[in-house]
């Protein structure tokens, strides 16, 4: 599951650092996803946004069963 999960990342992560950001994986608790946004994308006011419409939906389409993904 966490190679999947990473593997989601990696298709967002281009997105992110064209605008001076990152995202790591922080943990996997049963279906919740943990992600850490860094650089520009830590402090971002669209942040929430990209959360919802970018991370979280790359992840549950690779991974159906995961149910939700924050940010730590």
């Amino acid at each position: 599951m966490k190679e999947k999960i990473e593997q989601a990342l990696e298709t967002i992560r281009p997105a992110l650092q064209a605008d001076g950001g990152d995202i790591q994986l922080v943990a996997i608790e049963g279906d919740l996803v943990k992600v850490r946004l860094t650089g520009a994308c830590g402090g971002c006011p669209m942040s929430s946004m990209t959360m919802t419409q970018g991370v979280e939906k790359a992840i549950k389409k690779v991974v159906p069963e995961i149910k939700r993904v924050v940010a730590v």
